[in-house]
């Protein structure tokens, strides 16, 4: 007995330096996005969303790694650029695309060095005859290849159908072969037809279909932003929800050949 106990001893102490030096390797990004979400350029309107945004889970179910090469679309104010800017400054690369005259100048002068661009000459576009905030795409160009990953967050409402086709098959041709496509936006009921009341929010059933359909396979889905209280009967900024919308949540890898 004494001798199995000694065995067993050995045994632990030759195998926690092993699982200690693996766990640490494991957690490096994660450890980059906690530090990130603590970083001076995040405001505290930024800190307050963070409850409802669950950007370490969220980030961690895309499969995000300090070393990736991303692209997020329509960053908007900044509120993901400057979590993912400060994850993949030193190993990885953040590109930006689409919407950019949106974003906030503090962020712009924060990424100076490290954020990177793609021109929007490379995107043209004019308003919907459906809503003047949906916009119709003529054309999309990143001139980006083998990226690691892609993110758009609550931006699919915005296009239309036509649009979103243009963007897939972008998106898919710059995406290295088992790259990842990772799409969250507020949920329309399947089938309901566009309303005005309801315009910031879209069918993930067509989405999962537009997807598929420019090549791409589902490989996951999460509830980390499913909200049984919104009874998606009205816009995902109106004030009864607490503009605290239903949200899907959906992860798209690039087939690899």
């Amino acid at each position: 007995m004494k001798m199995l106990c000694r065995i067993v001893l050995l045994f632990l102490s030759l195998s926690l330096p092993t699982i200690a030096f693996a766990e640490t390797h494991k957690d490096a990004t994660i450890h980059k996005i906690e530090q990130a979400l603590k970083g001076s350029v995040r405001t505290e309107a930024d800190k307050q969303r963070d409850s409802r945004r669950k950007p370490l889970e969220t980030l961690t179910f895309f499969g995000l790694k300090e070393d990736m090469r991303v692209l997020e679309l329509f960053p908007g104010g900044g509120w993901y650029t400057k979590i993912l800017g400060s994850v993949l400054k030193e190993k990885g690369e953040l590109h930006l695309a689409m919407g950019l005259n949106f974003m906030d100048e503090t962020v712009k002068i924060w990424g100076q060095g490290h954020l990177r661009y793609v021109s929007d000459d490379n995107h043209i576009w004019q308003r919907s005859r459906m809503h003047k905030f949906i916009r119709f795409y003529d054309k999309i160009e990143f001139g980006l290849t083998d990226l690691d990953m892609v993110l758009t967050f609550r931006n699919m409402h915005n296009m239309t159908p036509q649009s979103r086709m243009l963007l897939n098959h972008e998106v898919f041709k710059s995406l290295k072969p088992g790259g990842i496509y990772g799409v969250i936006d507020h949920t329309r009921r399947h089938m309901e037809p566009y309303a005005v009341e309801r315009w910031r929010r879209v069918d993930p059933v067509r989405i999962i279909k537009e997807a598929l359909d420019a090549g791409f396979e589902l490989e996951a889905w999460s509830d980390l932003h499913a909200r049984a209280e919104d009874g998606l009967i009205y816009d995902s900024v109106h004030p009864s929800i607490d503009k605290f919308s239903d949200r899907f949540t959906l992860k798209f890898r690039k087939p690899v050949e």
